[in-house]
């Protein structure tokens, strides 16, 4: 397949450029970062780069926590509008076969167990159990601990910031897209994504970036809350095989298949900051108490259905990672 990477020379879309190299593809990059013509915004340059283009991986977008509301607008129109204009080339282009860089994110919280209520979902964190110290959410019924869990496909969607809604916008165009065209869109919501080529000292870096920043300034990695909140930190190149997985299968016609998309193996955020700092000789991490209002506790998904739909499942191991990423 001719397979149209958009955001193809960022972190997660080079490995997938890479990845559809080796299978025998033939991708093509369309990335500001390659050339400044190629926004996706553009409809002209989008629908020039869609000539000859039998399907699309979709990783273009502006990431990062989005907690507050000041670049609202940037984030909409990078990711959403982005997203709509490439829709509407695609469809006039005639190309049917999709696959977007979803986000766990659109999830919000995860899933929590009451022992007296079952499964509930608790609201946002308040800030004044924040600024005590009380991180983990309680029962919205009785107040009692609440144990996580993995989240299904099937949770009802609960964006907590600007950036997460952006993804879940995101996945409502997909699916309009595919229903009036009959496309085949597939949703990978990716979870915790690290490994080579990720962002460095950015505002958009991901936690395990800023870590390994730190470590090698020689300063110790500053974990937020108490290091307790449960992440699925899966890497790139296992992403970027699920991506691959997802184009060579397909999906049902008309409709948007979601599937998450994690290693399987929850960990907590101040185990990856020690598993990091052991790789790379120290300092060890500090827990600040520090916390963004932006966060979720606790998010971890069941990949079961990718791995059973698709057959894919994840090659590197959480510490054979962190070791090789420690090095990057």
């Amino acid at each position: 397949m001719r397979v149209l990477v958009t955001g193809g020379a960022g972190f997660i879309g080079s490995h997938v450029v890479e990845a559809l190299r080796a299978r025998g593809h033939e991708p093509v990059v369309y990335d500001v970062r390659a050339d400044p013509a190629c926004d996706v915004r553009d409809s002209a340059a989008v629908a020039r780069a869609l000539a000859g283009v039998d399907a699309v991986c979709h990783q273009a977008a502006m990431v990062g926590l989005g907690d507050g509301v000041a670049d609202a607008a940037e984030y909409v129109s990078r990711n959403d509008l982005g997203t709509a204009v490439l829709l509407a080339a695609m469809a006039e282009a005639g190309v049917r076969r999709l696959v977007l860089a979803g986000s766990m994110v659109v999830y919000g919280e995860g899933r929590y167990e009451c022992p007296l209520h079952g499964v509930v979902r608790p609201g946002p964190r308040a800030v004044a159990a924040l600024d005590t110290g009380r991180f983990e959410p309680g029962c919205p019924v009785c107040g009692a601990e609440l144990s996580p869990g993995l989240v299904g496909e099937d949770a009802p969607a609960d964006p907590r910031n600007v950036y997460a809604a952006t993804k879940l916008a995101q996945e409502h165009l997909a699916a309009a897209w595919a229903r009036v065209t009959g496309g085949q869109g597939v949703s990978l919501r990716y979870h915790n994504v690290y490994g080579p080529r990720m962002p460095r000292d950015t505002p958009y870096a991901g936690v395990a970036s800023f870590f390994r920043s730190a470590l090698a300034r020689g300063e110790a990695p500053r974990v937020f809350e108490d290091g307790r909140q449960r992440r699925d930190f899966v890497h790139v190149r296992d992403v970027a095989a699920a991506n691959v997985a997802a184009l060579e299968a397909g999906a049902p016609c008309g409709a948007l298949t979601s599937y998450n998309t994690g290693s399987g193996e929850p960990h907590t955020v101040g185990e990856m900051a020690c598993a990091l700092a052991a790789a790379h000789g120290g300092p060890e991490p500090v827990v600040t108490g520090e916390y963004r209002l932006g966060d979720v506790r606790h998010i971890t998904a069941d990949s079961a259905r990718l791995r059973a739909e698709l057959g894919w499942k994840p090659q590197v191991g959480f510490e054979e990672g962190m070791r090789e990423f420690a090095r990057g």
